[in-house]
């Protein structure tokens, strides 16, 4: 039974030590992220409103369309164009 008492007193001693090692660490910034401040730039800011979507949040703000409507009008706008090369160098066909 005595090694019961022994093993808790130690067990305890050992938790302690942790847990100030811990507090240590964390106050001398052990746990700072210093690698996400500086690529944050990178990444787009989201806007989350109850109520509304981004597209118009980025409308209301902006004014213009969204880029995804943007990107998606440009793509249709190659698309054409491609198609219309390919019917004008296709021979024996008339436009």
């Amino acid at each position: 039974m005595s090694v019961i008492y022994i093993l808790l007193a130690i067990s305890l001693v050992v938790a302690i030590i942790f847990f100030v090692a811990f507090i240590v660490s964390v106050k001398n910034g052990q746990y700072d992220d210093s690698y996400t401040p500086a690529v944050r730039m990178l990444f787009d800011d989201e806007l989350i409103r109850e109520g509304k979507e981004n597209s118009e949040i980025i409308e209301e703000q902006t004014g213009a369309e969204s880029r995804d409507s943007q990107f998606r009008s440009q793509v249709e706008r190659t698309e054409l164009r491609e198609q219309g090369k390919e019917k004008s160098e296709q021979p024996g066909r008339e436009q």
